[in-house]
């Protein structure tokens, strides 16, 4: 019964994650393709791109919906444990880095990561939101701040368990997966950013990859 329910979770969870925010959002308020814009990355930051903070907000919120929707399903109306929740929420991140709807070519995945995260733990994921954003304004670079918030979430999550009496190591490993393909998908900012060559936020420098 787990199996074939399991089986519906995990394809539906990646078709999901495979609808690129960034694309249908732009085709609706007739937009250029965020695709043929700066990184050619769909996500957030190219859809702001081509001049429109309401697309780019709207994009943001669908990518982490798609995330946060099909945990949070699972969690509420079915009693899967750990481990299935765990890679329905896998399903679902990876259907943004690799839609089958678009050639397996999508985004970065840190706000469908966040989405995932707010599923399983909500507290973890305003965490991890205070987190970006500490860094960010400290720091002034968005790309360092996904990856310093991605590096501790998984132990942000393990606090948040431990804390409520609730602790499972699959969601923590789900979460540690993400950052490793988060970190990963972030190859070329992390070689800017030892090279010192890596924009910082509010400055006009040659179009960065998007975070998305």
């Amino acid at each position: 019964m787990w199996m074939g329910q399991l089986i519906m979770g995990i394809m539906l969870a990646y078709l999901l994650g495979s609808i690129s925010s960034a694309i249908v959002v732009s085709r609706l308020m007739r937009l250029p393709d965020p695709r043929g814009i700066g990184s050619g990355n769909p996500g957030a930051t190219n859809v702001l791109r081509a001049g429109s903070k309401a697309a780019a907000a709207w994009t943001l919120i669908g990518d982490v919906a798609k995330g946060w929707l099909p945990v949070f399903i699972v969690m509420q109306l079915v009693d899967f444990p750990g481990w299935m929740v765990a890679l329905v929420g896998l399903a679902a991140f990876l259907g943004h880095l690799y839609p089958v709807y678009f050639r397996f070519k999508g985004g970065k995945g840190v706000a469908t990561a966040l989405g995932v995260i707010l599923a399983l733990s909500p507290l973890t994921g305003l965490l991890v939101i205070l987190t970006w954003l500490v860094a960010a304004f400290t720091l002034r670079y968005s790309s360092l701040a996904a990856l310093l918030a991605a590096l501790a979430a998984p132990g942000l999550l393990y606090a948040v368990q431990t804390y409520s009496g609730q602790q499972d190591p699959w969601l923590v490993a789900a979460v540690v997966a993400m950052t490793v393909l988060l970190y990963a998908r972030h190859h070329t900012n992390i070689r800017r950013l030892i090279q010192g060559t890596e924009s910082r936020i509010g400055e006009k420098k040659p179009l960065p990859d998007d975070q998305g």
